[in-house]
């Protein structure tokens, strides 16, 4: 009796790959929002209420993120015949979303702070906590944003830009708690506090914007309309082929390319096929990832 084959190794064209990375940014925001959590607790400082809030809005679009790559990962069915790519724009409107809750919650915090201002207590162990927590953040967003860079994940990078966010969230925090610390301006914290939450509030706005741009099918970056361009002239060399009209658009990892081709009148459905199967071949080849679809028109000769 043979023994059952092992599992293949993920590899970054497999869904899986990309899940490590969110389980990754997963258990970032479950430590960070512990830590950032029992930092405000002890200081009782709004502004780190604020950047703890924000972390719990991570973990929360974290979640949310796995939903999208695994729904964007599953192939095309009987309702979905290009797919479900357009889940990971869904993710990062989900994550806009969330941080203007968070953002208004936060706003409102420090308003309520600022008219009925309250000393803060143990700064120095709530300094060193929320820097701990910033540095987690550092590290997983870098990762996550150059993930989502190589990889096209609209998904991973916008987790990653929310880390980061949440990185100058930290940082601005820190600075106005170790200035109340210095000067005992207490107003510094709810001030810091309101800026917090008009600096994610335009984070939100950019993800949900971005998202809202996808789903109405975007083309292509113009690099990549160039990169198909420059592939469509190469194949098409022969002087009785013309290429009348290309269109692309994208949907999350997924890219689609539509191109019209003019052929000789007097060329056999073969010749014209094998013209469009290179066609296609060769756009797969130097955008992966890509699906396109060529139709061929008589011409002239």
């Amino acid at each position: 009796m043979q023994d059952a084959p092992l599992p293949a190794a993920a590899t970054p064209q497999d869904p899986r790959f990309l899940e490590r990375y969110i389980w990754l940014s997963i258990a970032t925001a479950v430590a960070t929002v512990t830590i950032k959590a029992v930092a405000a607790w002890l200081t009782n400082s709004v502004g780190l209420w604020s950047d703890a809030m924000e972390s719990t809005v991570n973990l929360v679009a974290a979640l949310v993120a796995l939903w999208a790559l695994r729904l964007a990962a599953k192939p095309a069915d009987f309702n979905h015949d290009f797919g479900h790519g357009k889940a990971e724009y869904m993710s990062a409107a989900v994550e806009g979303s969330l941080i203007f809750v968070a953002a208004a919650v936060i706003i409102w915090g420090a308003v309520v702070r600022l008219f009925n201002p309250v000393p803060l207590e143990q700064l120095g162990l709530g300094l060193a906590l929320s820097m701990l927590a910033t540095l987690l953040n550092l590290g997983t967003g870098l990762l996550l944003l150059r993930a989502g860079r190589r990889h096209r994940s609209i998904t991973l990078e916008a987790d990653g830009r929310h880390l980061l966010t949440d990185v100058w969230t930290s940082v601005g925090v820190l600075v106005a708690i170790g200035l109340v610390a210095l000067t005992h301006w207490q107003v510094l914290d709810p001030v810091i506090a309101l800026v917090v939450g008009a600096n994610i509030l335009l984070t939100g706005y950019r993800l949900v914007r971005r998202s809202v741009v996808g789903l109405l099918d975007a083309a292509l970056p113009d690099e990549e309309v160039a990169i198909v361009s420059a592939v469509l002239a190469d194949v098409c060399d022969d002087p009785g082929v013309e290429i009348t009209e290309l269109k692309t658009r994208e949907s999350g990892r997924q890219r689609f390319v539509y191109a019209t081709l003019s052929v000789p009148g007097s060329w056999t459905v073969k010749r014209s096929h094998d013209v469009a199967d290179e066609v296609e071949n060769a756009v797969s080849a130097a955008l992966p990832d890509t699906t396109t679809f060529v139709h061929i028109e008589p011409g002239a000769g």
